[in-house]
């Protein structure tokens, strides 16, 4: 494996006025922690849990049958089993759900369905396996121990128990547990809500026959995608005009009609002109610098003191470049907002299959595919920045150092996993 260098590598990294680390900080300052609002159980799938949900109820909250069988006294089967079964009278039939439920007096049984009530007096269940099935009266060919296929009360979770604490995602079996002990709604962090701008005088709707000089508008649908994928809360204004004071405009009377938490734009940003992002938000609490990465080496965030001190975060207008910088810089801080334990990505490491050359002083976020099996990867289509095809095939982003020139077929390196 070889990693190679430059001469002069520190200055061409001090030459960047951000790391990618301290961008990183920037970015998840604009967000502070998201309030708690209660939203119903079967809405609250996927969110993190602001408070503790404490049980109301035991799990189980009564003594009851694991199996369809009989329930009986043990004692009266001692003795008893295949070579010399018992034989007792069925007195009553305790489907799941009844509530009237009678006692089990000495030498009888109830025929008893699984999840009911198991009645006062008896304390074990015969699987109906083990009988002749009688309804009358039943052949017994079991001797079962006291308990045996009770499910006692509690013995899951018991009244007052924290069954999911603060924190918490909540999947299937989380919202399964929260309704099982009786919440109707839960404490969850509020989802953020992420206004996308899209801007560009090139870019038109899909359906539109294109003319020369314009493409379809894609960066707005995939970074909404990505903030919803991320746990937030989308919402995307297409199309803002490329003129400054309607620009601002447009985004004021948005501002002033509702929530927003966070402003992401895309596009607009770079040194030349016509840049409508950048001319807007200069002077304004949004600084645009270079980051030492590549893809997305342009990038800009702040807050807006002027209208009601929203944060901002103005990335590359490129599709690769695009998604990488959200993934990088946005992602993480939106899902820490919420409370999320494990805001950031999966990374692993992995033996690269080729060999690669890297620019000095820019950490590289390569498009891959991950061989799990042999835990190699390699690279799908190019590191060109515009290739949108390319990342809808990657499964991964491979981390390349700052300080690494060259690599070699063989050479391990960091990757970052895009699951869903």
């Amino acid at each position: 494996m070889r990693f190679g260098r430059k001469v002069g590598q520190d200055a061409i990294v001090a030459s960047f006025p951000r790391t990618v680390e301290e961008h990183r900080a920037v970015v998840a300052a604009l967000l502070p922690p998201m309030p708690a609002e209660d939203v119903p159980i079967r809405q609250a799938r996927g969110r993190v849990l602001a408070a503790d949900v404490v049980a109301a109820v035991s799990l189980p909250s009564f003594d009851n049958s694991a199996m369809d069988g009989y329930a009986v006294r043990a004692a009266d089967l001692a003795g008893g089993g295949a070579a010399s079964p018992v034989e007792l009278p069925v007195i009553a039939d305790i489907p799941a759900g009844r509530l009237d439920v009678p006692p089990l007096e000495p030498g009888t049984a109830h025929r008893i369905m699984t999840g009911a009530a198991l009645p006062p007096g008896a304390d074990a269940v015969v699987p109906v396996e083990d009988t002749d099935g009688g309804i009358g009266r039943v052949r017994l060919t079991a001797t079962p121990a006291p308990g045996a296929y009770v499910r006692y009360s509690g013995e899951d979770v018991r009244a007052g128990d924290v069954v999911l604490a603060a924190g918490t995602v909540l999947g299937p079996p989380q919202i399964g547990v929260a309704a099982a002990v009786g919440s109707v709604t839960v404490a969850v962090r509020r989802r953020p809500t992420v206004l996308v701008l899209s801007t560009g005088s090139e870019l038109v709707a899909q359906g539109t026959a294109l003319q020369p000089g314009q493409i379809y508008e894609s960066n707005g649908p995939m970074l909404a995608a990505a903030v919803e994928d991320a746990g937030g809360h989308a919402e995307l204004l297409r199309f803002v005009p490329d003129d400054v004071e309607q620009f601002l405009d447009r985004l004021r009377r948005r501002l002033d009609a509702g929530r927003v938490d966070l402003v992401l734009t895309s596009g607009g940003v770079s040194a030349g002109a016509y840049e409508v992002v950048k001319d807007a938000f200069t002077g304004r609490g949004v600084e645009f610098v270079k980051v030492a990465m590549q893809p997305g080496g342009p990038q800009g965030a702040g807050s807006l003191a002027e209208l009601g001190g929203v944060g901002v975060v103005t990335l590359p207008g490129n599709p690769v470049s695009s998604h990488v910088s959200f993934e990088v810089f946005v992602r993480p801080a939106l899902r820490a907002s919420f409370g999320h334990p494990y805001p950031d990505r999966p990374v692993v490491t992995a033996t690269l299959s080729e060999r690669w050359t890297s620019p000095p002083g820019r950490r590289q976020f390569r498009r891959g595919v991950l061989d799990a099996v042999h835990g190699t990867v390699r690279e799908v289509g190019t590191p060109a920045s515009h290739l949108l095809g390319a990342l809808a095939r990657a499964e991964c982003l491979v981390i390349v150092p700052e300080d690494v020139t060259e690599l070699d077929p063989g050479a391990r390196v960091e990757v970052l996993l895009l699951e869903p």
